[in-house]
């Protein structure tokens, strides 16, 4: 079995040594075991998180986190108060205080540089509730693709396919907002579109301090209201429904963004599609943009009293795949949660067709509580191709 590797390449194979052959076979087995499941984000920035929905908790270790940051554990509280289920009657009825404990990193309020662990216990598992999923598959979700992949799954609320797993991505995400704001780069987001329900302007025709002065997280109060309603209505009937997240990212440097498989548009579209429920990424005018010519398409520079600018930005603050110094915005849309308190069709895991009708407490509607994970992602990807960006020259 030790050759079966380096049998790919017969040629090298027989001219390396033993201890070659052998140093390089763990590397092999070092690199599949990483890839076995990919559960880090980052690249000097890198939050490992681990932990499932009915476990005992849910945790993580950051890495290359700077050291000397003044880390504000209550504003770290707020961001998870602020993706937390049961915070209104148009999210997920399980309560859950969502206590983040950190175990290592920090000393006297500051970060040190070393690896910063930390771990959210879960306190409210209503296991019994998904029993009945234990032998059958729901329509859309991840129990069969988990279960043919690895063999075994956890049935209960999903395990590490459920969006409880989001947690650690907000810690990261509110530390990366930290030492951000050392750097004056701010990230917003918020709910664009419910259902049909959509505003119709550009971030900049809002008043983005409105957000969080309603559970949907919209900055047009009339528009909120529609929404909330249609959530609250869908709900009521066990069904669920998708929709869209707009973000803002304000004050990044100009430079960042890693040519040519490094862009930086595409390290957001990764962060974003790796979400739970995420189905599509577009940033700048994204589609809309088709409708243009390029004569119209095209942000024009000038020169703004000695700091060259665009006159538009179509572009998104992205060009070439580096920021350009210019607000960055993107969209990001949500499907309907795929388990709904409705009966279906589906089968059992002798692919047996058979019906289920779900129970347990499930969010009608993702977009609420995604808000502050969709920023924890733009945030930790800012501040990792930042201190990539302080490699780039001596």
């Amino acid at each position: 079995k030790k050759g079966i590797f380096l049998s790919k390449i017969p040629n090298i194979r027989h001219k390396l040594k033993k201890s070659t052959r052998k140093l390089l076979y763990l590397h092999i087995l070092n690199f599949k075991a990483l890839f076995n499941m990919f559960n880090s984000f980052g690249n000097i920035f890198r939050l490992t998180s681990f932990g499932e929905s009915h476990g005992k908790g849910i945790g993580g270790v950051i890495d290359g986190f700077p050291a000397g940051i003044v880390i504000d554990e209550e504003f770290v509280q707020q961001e998870l108060s602020r993706r937390r289920p049961g915070q209104s009657v148009i999210t997920t009825s399980r309560k859950e205080a969502d206590k983040v404990e950190f175990l290592s990193g920090i000393f006297e309020g500051k970060s040190t540089g070393c690896p910063i662990g930390f771990i959210v216990w879960n306190e409210n598992q209503h296991s019994n509730d998904y029993n009945n999923l234990e032998k059958v598959y729901r329509p859309s979700h991840a129990d069969y693709t988990y279960t043919v992949k690895y063999g075994i799954r956890d049935h209960r609320g999903g395990g590490r396919s459920s969006a409880r797993e989001t947690i650690s991505r907000v810690v990261g995400g509110a530390l990366a907002k930290l030492a951000l704001r050392q750097l004056g780069i701010h990230i917003t987001a918020y709910t664009s579109q419910v259902g049909p329900i959509k505003l119709e302007g550009n971030y900049t025709d809002y008043d983005l301090d409105l957000i969080e002065t309603n559970p949907v997280r919209c900055p047009d109060p009339e528009k909120a209201k529609e929404m909330q309603d249609l959530i609250y209505k869908i709900k009521g009937e066990g069904d669920t429904i998708g929709g869209v997240l707009t973000c803002v990212i304000k004050g990044c440097p100009i430079g960042l963004g890693q040519p040519v498989y490094g862009k930086l548009h595409a390290a957001l579209g990764n962060a974003m599609l790796s979400i739970n429920a995420a189905k599509a990424f577009e940033y700048g005018d994204g589609f809309k943009g088709l409708k243009q010519k390029g004569s119209e398409q095209n942000d024009v520079f000038y020169n703004n009293n000695g700091r060259i600018e665009t006159r538009t930005n179509h572009s998104g603050g992205i060009q070439g795949g580096i920021s350009n110094g210019q607000d960055i915005f993107f969209r990001v849309a949500f499907k309907p949660v795929a388990t709904v308190l409705m009966e279906q069709e589906t089968v059992n895991i002798d692919g047996i067709d058979t019906t289920l009708k779900a129970r347990g407490r499930h969010d009608p509607c993702v977009l609420p509580r995604a808000v502050p994970i969709v920023e924890a992602m733009a945030a930790m990807t800012i501040l990792d191709y930042y201190l990539l960006d302080r490699m780039t020259q001596l």
